[in-house]
């Protein structure tokens, strides 16, 4: 009987590993990086949004937070400046290549880094 299930052939994440959250309104952004990490060892936890992403943070603690800069509603430069007054949690922006002021603004917000999009 042939099965149809995917056989995911990495190693789970240990407890230790580290632990990103990843926010981004994009669910095959998301779904991908989550896949990328993961089968590197990290511990991924996904959100849709920065309201979900600020539940997720209420109730877990991450190493590192990955943020779309263009989301709807509150955005990734408008999250990492209220972050950056409760925590000092690294923070990567991700950002469309074409997006200069977007990565400027949230260097200024207080974001460690920015990935353009899009990414290898």
């Amino acid at each position: 009987m042939e099965s149809t299930e995917r056989v995911d052939h990495a190693a789970a994440p240990d407890d230790d590993a580290p632990h990103l959250l990843v926010v981004d309104d994009d669910t095959r952004i998301r779904n991908l990086l989550k896949q990328y990490l993961t089968e590197n060892g990290f511990r991924v936890t996904v959100a849709g949004n920065a309201g979900e992403a600020r539940r997720k943070l209420a109730g877990l603690d991450f190493d590192l937070l990955v943020l779309d800069v263009m989301m709807p509603g509150e955005t990734g430069v408008d999250l990492t400046k209220s972050l950056r007054a409760e925590k000092n949690v690294p923070i990567l922006m991700l950002t469309a290549l074409s997006e200069t002021d977007s990565r400027i603004s949230g260097l200024e917000a207080g974001a460690d880094d920015y990935l353009p999009k899009p990414f290898d």
